[in-house]
């Protein structure tokens, strides 16, 4: 995802597509009829791309929408993906990638997450979070490290005490236990804060032991998604030091699906995973 599609302008974007299906015109005949270059087609169909109010107009008059109710509910759609969000203050720290991310978070109702090196950041301290933005950026100025942390916690906020609070189910690597991330009171610290997060009805954390061998997450962590309007919205984010790769197909989604069930499968249940989550924190206390 080059740009940062909302979920409304991904649904107003899928919205269309069927539209104009229904009227049998291919993308390339539409954009014909529109003045519009094939490629931008592409990218409102698949919510890259926002449209003026008089544009949409435009597409429903072009697809014979006429009920004043529909063209309204689509342009409510348009509205939404439009609407400032919480984290566009911090633009001048944020990627691209990561404000994708956001936005997608933002409007996701559950997400499903396999860690190998690190505690998920919706569940790290603050000083975790610091420290592993440190090292993960050590080019960033002191000011802009402590605003990216900033952002960390008012997602954690954003997401886990909205109206209707995410659904986290986390599967960590017992590595992540091990790894000493700052020194041996920050870990105790993050260690209880999994502890505290785990008692939440809307978080499920298991951990991996080192025992379960080979898994189906050995080529590297990964987040699904999952959204309340339509399932074919749901996308996978893996992460990469300079890109995040988001796969939206149909059949990407449930491989990464499968490959969670069989990790989750693999760890130990939730109480076995505080114990050692527990034991660790001892050991660092």
């Amino acid at each position: 995802m080059p740009a940062s599609p909302t979920v409304s302008r991904r649904l107003l974007g899928a919205e269309l597509r069927a539209l104009r299906e229904e009227r049998g015109l291919t993308a390339d005949e539409a954009a014909g009829r529109l003045g519009w270059h094939p490629s931008k087609m592409s990218r409102v169909e698949t919510g890259r791309s926002g449209l003026r109010d008089a544009e949409l107009s435009r597409v429903l008059d072009v697809y014979e929408v006429t009920e004043p109710v529909a063209r309204e509910a689509l342009s409510s759609m348009s509205r939404d993906g439009k609407r400032r969000k919480w984290w566009q203050p911090y633009s001048d720290v944020l990627t691209k990638r990561y404000s994708s991310f956001i936005s997608l978070e933002s409007e996701a109702s559950s997400a499903r997450s396999f860690q190998m090196s690190l505690v998920p950041g919706l569940l790290q301290t603050p000083d975790y979070a610091r420290a592993v933005i440190r090292a993960l950026k050590p080019e960033r100025a002191p000011d802009e490290v402590n605003a990216l942390v900033e952002v960390r916690l008012a997602r954690q906020n954003a997401a886990l005490n909205r109206e209707s609070p995410l659904r986290v189910w986390g599967v960590i690597d017992e590595a992540v236990l091990h790894r000493v991330v700052g020194d041996g009171g920050l870990m105790a610290g993050q260690l209880k804060r999994l502890l505290t997060a785990s008692e939440q009805p809307e978080i499920t954390l298991q951990v991996l032991p080192f025992g379960a061998g080979s898994h189906a997450g050995l080529l590297g962590p990964f987040v699904i998604l999952e959204f309340p309007v339509r399932a074919d919205l749901d996308v996978v984010c893996t992460e990469g030091l300079t890109s995040n790769v988001y796969l939206e197909r149909e059949e990407d989604v449930a491989a990464y699906s499968r490959a969670f069930d069989h990790v989750r499968a693999a760890a130990l249940d939730v109480g076995p995973s505080r114990d050692l989550i527990a034991r660790r924190a001892e050991d660092f206390t």
